[in-house]
């Protein structure tokens, strides 16, 4: 028997075992993978930003909580959180005019955002080897590097020594959930075990449809899209910092950053079906990063200079619109016919500890009541 159940070890589901820990209830939780941050989590951009793009979409209350959230976790955490300078050149190819990249900076600094400048002309020679070919203007900003998989695994250790347990290699096969609690029937290393719950909250990321499929009383799914992410590897360094850039094949925002002394290039947006666990690079996704790098840098790159490429997926809401468009709000949705059951729809790395703190609202409501 224990207060929360929560299926998935990746950031949503460790900060979500943390915060309930920390508020003194029982938690279990239950991976299918041998390590914390085997999916999604690991396979992000490392990023803790407020999203400078989703002010074109008008995304501000989100750009503002993110701020805020990274702001907190540079003071809690940082040797896993960095302060990162970031460079967006301007082209006379760019949609975006100078003047349009400062205002959306200004705002950016204005909901939380660090201080900008416009570099001056005579240190773009220092950039790294960028190309200055046609170049009008190049902004320098800060947002926030981390290593995903290391911060979510560190969370999920500050939530095991205030008693949260932890079952890896464990699949969930199926729940029931009454009034009172849910019975939850998995399948670990030491073979089949039925856990008891006062709450279940199903983190499980792109699985999260796939495991409502194997609840009852079933739920009604949220409509959802899953997007594929790629990044590559490729070997050199950048002293500089981050580059922002816009992809010229198709205005896309792509970033080129360090990376354990190599670069990092990233990414893509393919949607993806199929099982999550077989989700892989694809060859024109890697052609088409190692373009925007060949387009931006003097160096050249091709194929036989990745050294590594992985693919994420993202959880968005089903939808006609372009990718870019879509609300990287995150979702939590559970029933009235199973109050016990909460769902993570989404969700962004940076937002993690504010997601956990939105789901305790809801479960001590919940656990408090019986």
């Amino acid at each position: 028997m224990c207060d929360v159940l929560v299926i998935g070890a990746g950031i949503h589901g460790a900060a979500v075992a943390y915060a309930a820990a920390l508020q003194g209830y029982s938690v279990r939780v239950i991976e299918q993978f041998s390590h914390a941050a085997e999916g999604t989590s690991s396979r992000s951009s490392k990023l803790i930003h407020g999203g400078l793009r989703y002010l074109e979409s008008g995304q501000f209350r989100l750009v503002r909580q993110c701020l805020q959230e990274q702001r907190t976790l540079l003071k809690e955490r940082p040797s896993l959180v960095t302060l990162t300078p970031f460079y967006i050149p301007v082209y006379a190819s760019t949609t975006r005019p100078p003047w349009k990249i400062a205002a959306g900076l200004w705002l950016y600094q204005l909901l939380g955002g660090h201080r900008f400048t416009r570099l001056p002309e005579s240190d773009w020679d220092t950039l790294d080897g960028l190309n200055t070919g046609g170049l009008r203007a190049v902004f320098r900003y800060f947002d926030a590097q981390t290593d995903d998989r290391e911060l979510t695994r560190a969370i999920l250790h500050d939530a095991g020594t205030l008693g949260a347990k932890v079952s890896f290699n464990t699949i969930f096969e199926q729940a029931i959930c009454e009034p009172a609690a849910c019975q939850i029937t998995c399948c670990g290393p030491a073979g089949k075990e039925t856990l008891t719950a006062r709450a279940v909250v199903n983190a499980s990321g792109p699985w999260v449809n796939r495991v409502l499929e194997h609840i009852t009383p079933r739920q009604t799914p949220v409509d959802i899209e899953l997007v594929q992410g790629t990044h590559i590897i490729v070997p050199g360094s950048l002293k500089q910092g981050i580059y922002y850039l816009e992809a010229p094949q198709d205005q896309r925002a792509i970033f080129i950053m360090p990376w354990q002394d190599r670069i990092m290039i990233g990414t893509t947006e393919t949607h993806y079906q199929g099982d999550p666990a077989d989700v892989h690079p694809l060859e024109e996704e890697q052609t088409y990063l190692l373009d925007v790098y060949n387009h931006y840098f003097n160096s050249k790159l091709d194929t036989s200079d990745v050294i590594e490429a992985f693919a994420g997926l993202r959880v968005l809401p089903a939808s006609h619109t372009k990718v870019f468009n879509r609300s990287r709000d995150t979702m939590l949705h559970y029933d009235e016919n199973t109050p016990r059951l909460l769902s993570i729809y989404g969700g962004k790395l940076t937002s993690h500890a504010h997601t956990a703190a939105e789901i305790m609202k809801h479960l001590t409501k919940l656990l408090r009541t019986g």
